[in-house]
């Protein structure tokens, strides 16, 4: 790598940020919005970027408050196996989060009748309960 910065610090620190853009270009692009498959005329194009820009925020928020609860565990699987770096970025994490608190609304009889049947999961399920409620308030 070379450059004309003498700190060495510093250098780490922007060749580090440039793992968050290139997620965020991963997430818009061919990800959650899959912004290179819109075929949208130039109008539509500035339209979808704005309405894009504001969902992405929006996720990214959330799942930055998910990461800070200590509950992410409970929504998505924390690191690639070899990697050093997380495997979700914010915004997967806040799209996650939403869309557990959104199917567990919807399967809430089904799972409490399955949790009768395996009554030694029942301090996993009730943490999982707990990491829920915390997650809640922020979604």
């Amino acid at each position: 790598m070379l450059t004309n910065l003498e700190n060495k610090e510093e250098i780490i620190k922007i060749f580090a940020s440039r793992g968050g853009i290139g997620a965020m270009f991963r997430d818009c692009k061919s990800g959650g919005y899959n912004l290179e498959g819109s075929q949208a005329n130039a109008q539509r194009l500035t339209n979808l970027i704005l309405l894009i820009a504001v969902a992405y925020t929006a996720s990214c928020l959330v799942g930055l408050k998910i990461r800070n609860t200590g509950h992410q565990e409970y929504i998505n699987r924390l690191q690639l196996e070899g990697k050093n770096r997380p495997r979700h970025s914010y915004f997967w994490t806040g799209l996650y989060g939403t869309t557990w608190i959104l199917s567990m609304d919807l399967c809430w009889g089904w799972v409490e009748k399955l949790m009768l049947t395996t009554l030694n999961k029942l301090p996993f399920y009730q943490k999982g309960l707990t990491a829920m409620k915390r997650i809640q308030c922020i979604v």
